[in-house]
C-alpha cells in the first residue's frame, strides 16, 4: 500500500466532507442532537407521580403516612378525596397514576396488633411506570413501618434484636442511586457512533458514482485497498472526535460518572468504528446511490444497536433464542464495554472478551470491505 496515494485520497475525502453540507450536519450536530434527545427521552425513572389519597380515618398516624408520601421526590400528592368512587374515577380519567386508600381502623390495628394494610391502586396502562410506582410506594410504606416498629420497641422496652435477629444491608455498586441515565447514556454513545459512522461511510463510493467521478478514480494508479483506507481514515478521525464530544457531554451535562481509563475507551471506540465504517463502505459499494446507501445503513446499524445490544433492553431478560442472536450483534460488545468503562472503572485488561470479539469483527469486516470494491465500471 502506497502511503502517499492513500494520504491523497484521504485529503480529497476531507475536502468533499467540508464542501458537503449534509455531511457537515451529520458530523457537527447529529451526535449532540441524538445524545440530548436520548439522554432526556430514554429515561426509565419516574418522578412526581400524581397521587390521590383516600384517608378514611384522618388520624395522626394516617396523616404521618401521607406526609411520608409527600416527602418522597417520586410522588406528588395532589388531592384528597372523600370516597372510593371518586378515587376510581380519578384513575379512570388519568388524573392520577396512584391512589392510596388508608382504612378507617388504621391506627387501631397498628396499636393493637402492630399490623395493618394500606391499599394502593396503580394505573397499569404503562407497565414500566406502574412497576416503578408500586416499588416506590412499597419503599415509602416500608420506611414508615420501620419507624413505627422502632417506636413500638422503644415503648415496650424491647431491643430490635429480640424480634429481628437478621437484617440485610443492601449496597448497590457502580450505579449507587440506580439512575437510569447512568446506564442509558453510555449506550447512547454507541448508538450515535453506529448511526453517524455508517451514514457517513455509506456515502463515500456512492457519491463518486452519482457525481460521475468514479471513472477518474478508477483511471488513477491507486489500488482498491488504498481507496478504502484513504476514504475511511477521515471518518475514523471524525468518529473518534465525536465519541470524545459525546463522552464529555455525558459527563459534563448529564453528570454520568466516567471512572475507566481513556486507553480502554479509545481502543474500544476505534475497533467499533472500524466495524461500522467497513459495513457502511460495503453498503456504499453495493448500492452506488447515496439515498439507498443511507437507508440501508440505518437499517443495518440502527435496529440491531438499539434493540439487541443491551442499550435499551437487558440481554439477560431476553428469551434464550434472542439472547443467542445478540452474540452476533457487534454493538453488544461495544455497549457492554462502554457501560463498564463509564461506571465500573474497567481497564483494557477487564475488557478482554469485548476487545477480542470486536477485533475479530474488525478483521472479518475489514477483509470483506477490502474485497468489495473492484476498479471497474460494472
Amino acid at each position: 500500500m502506497n502511503l502517499r496515494r492513500t494520504a491523497a485520497i484521504s485529503r480529497k475525502e476531507f475536502i468533499q466532507i467540508r464542501r458537503d453540507p449534509y455531511s457537515l450536519i451529520i458530523v457537527l450536530f447529529l451526535p449532540l442532537i441524538q445524545i440530548l434527545l436520548l439522554g432526556y427521552g430514554a429515561r426509565l425513572d419516574a418522578n412526581h407521580i400524581p397521587v390521590y389519597v383516600l384517608d378514611q380515618e384522618g388520624s395522626q398516624d394516617s396523616q404521618a403516612l401521607l406526609k411520608a408520601f409527600q416527602a418522597s421526590p417520586y410522588f406528588d400528592v395532589i388531592k384528597a378525596v372523600n370516597n372510593y368512587h371518586a378515587l376510581v374515577r380519578a384513575i379512570d380519567a388519568d388524573q392520577c397514576k396512584l391512589g392510596i386508600v388508608i382504612p378507617w381502623d388504621f391506627s387501631k390495628r397498628l396499636a393493637d396488633a402492630g399490623h395493618t394494610s394500606v391499599q394502593a391502586l396503580v394505573d397499569g396502562t404503562d407497565d414500566n411506570s406502574a412497576q416503578l410506582a408500586e416499588g416506590y410506594a412499597q419503599a415509602v410504606v416500608a420506611t414508615y413501618a420501620s419507624n413505627v416498629q422502632l417506636d413500638w420497641f422503644a415503648r415496650y422496652g424491647l431491643s430490635q434484636q429480640v424480634t429481628s435477629p437478621i437484617s440485610v444491608d443492601y449496597r448497590t455498586w457502580f450505579n449507587e442511586d440506580l439512575e437510569s441515565k447512568n446506564f442509558i447514556i453510555p449506550g447512547t454513545v454507541a448508538l450515535v457512533m453506529a448511526l453517524m459512522g455508517a451514514l457517513l461511510s455509506s456515502l463515500t463510493i456512492a457519491r463518486e458514482w452519482e457525481r460521475g467521478t468514479m471513472e477518474q478514480l478508477i483511471a488513477t494508479p491507486v489500488t482498491a485497498l488504498e481507496i478504502m483506507v484513504g476514504k475511511l481514515v477521515p471518518y475514523l478521525g471524525i468518529g473518534l472526535a465525536d465519541a470524545v464530544l459525546c463522552a464529555v457531554f455525558a459527563v459534563g451535562w448529564f453528570e454520568v460518572p466516567f471512572r475507566g481509563g481513556l486507553g480502554a475507551f479509545f481502543l474500544a471506540t476505534t475497533l467499533f468504528l472500524i466495524v461500522i465504517l467497513g459495513i457502511g463502505y460495503m453498503i456504499s459499494v453495493a448500492t452506488k446511490s447515496q439515498l439507498g446507501a443511507s437507508q440501508y445503513a440505518l437499517l443495518v446499524t440502527l435496529l440491531p444497536t438499539s434493540m439487541l445490544s443491551g442499550f435499551a433492553f437487558p440481554i439477560d431478560q431476553m428469551p434464550a433464542p434472542i439472547r443467542a442472536i445478540t452474540y452476533l450483534v457487534y454493538s453488544r460488545y461495544y455497549v457492554s464495554a462502554l457501560k463498564r468503562i463509564f461506571l465500573s472503572a474497567a481497564s483494557i485488561n477487564d475488557l478482554v472478551p469485548q476487545v477480542v470479539a470486536m477485533t475479530i469483527y474488525a478483521l472479518v469486516i475489514g477483509f470483506f470491505a477490502t474485497r468489495a470494491f473492484h476498479k471497474s465500471l460494472q
